[in-house]
């Protein structure tokens, strides 16, 4: 593995342990909730190696779940795999028809709140080498019930973190995200956006140095801007009429991520660990 390949999978996996100690210590400190009397969830790491090409080893990851009173089920899950692509799965990738050689490390992260006061979250970044190379990624929030305060806020520090490498960032990869994460077949939004990006090239060391330090940087913007959203309303009592709402909300996320998430399709065309793609679904959910 070459030295930049390291240092992605390596970044990948630090970030992975700090947003899993950081949500095991808003657990600990959940006070105010039906389910404070409960034990504090914590993480159980399983790891699982992608079968191998031709007998020979093609990679694997580590899936990290932890279902606890105040994230009802959060999945952080890291992977380096490579090998192959199929013939006709390489035309979908950039670099790939020429040469179906592929690496790719990344961490993806889903989380589905015990309270619906608590919006639902999605993150992940990656990086892929074909005969090209690049970073994509991105963050965005899917409040039950929208709170604008915590929207301004989401958005803002997305807004700081792209302006900090490029001005221009933030209005392409925000109108990126609006356009992605919305369900065609319903004709509304998942939820209330952030930052979406892909194909970030880094043909040499240069690009790769910046379009990485950016990378890092979303996660790093993820983490703190999450955690002290959660933090505002996870000790607020709620009703069943509202938890009603949020099962029934939670079925939009159902239907994007099995019908138009890239990131699914990509870890199942690639032999992935099935339980670890599904990962993101949520654990209760009703449709009306």
């Amino acid at each position: 593995m070459d030295e930049r390949k390291t240092k992605a999978s390596t970044w990948f996996r630090t970030l992975r342990d700090n947003i899993c100690k950081s949500f095991e210590d808003l657990e600990d400190a959940l006070t105010g909730s039906e389910f404070a009397d409960q034990e504090p969830g914590r993480f159980e790491v399983t790891p699982w190696d992608r079968p191998q090409e031709n007998g020979v080893d093609s990679g694997g990851g580590e899936m990290s779940v932890m279902r606890g009173r105040v994230f009802e089920k959060v999945g952080v899950n890291i992977s380096t795999v490579y090998g192959h692509f199929t013939p006709e799965f390489a035309k979908q990738i950039p670099g790939a028809e020429e040469n179906p050689e592929f690496w790719a490390s990344g961490i993806s992260l889903v989380a589905h709140m015990r309270s619906p006061l608590v919006p639902a979250v999605h993150m992940n970044t990656r990086h892929i080498v074909t005969s090209q190379s690049w970073f994509g990624g991105g963050a965005d929030l899917t409040p039950m019930y929208v709170d604008e305060d915590d929207k301004k806020f989401f958005h803002q520090e997305f807004q700081k973190t792209c302006d900090k490498h490029d001005p221009e960032y933030y209005p392409k990869f925000k109108k990126w995200c609006d356009e992605y994460f919305f369900l065609p077949h319903r004709n509304e939004p998942r939820g209330i956006g952030g930052i979406f990006y892909d194909y970030l090239q880094t043909p040499d060391d240069s690009s790769f140095k910046n379009h990485f330090s950016f990378t890092q940087d979303v996660g790093k913007c993820f983490l703190n801007t999450y955690r002290q959203i959660v933090a505002r309303h996870m000790d607020k009592q709620w009703t069943q009429e509202q938890r009603e709402h949020q099962l029934i909300k939670r079925g939009r996320y159902v239907e994007f991520n099995l019908i138009h998430d890239r990131g699914t399709l990509f870890g199942l065309k690639t032999n992935g660990n099935v339980d670890a793609i599904l990962m993101s679904m949520p654990p209760e959910v009703r449709w009306p």
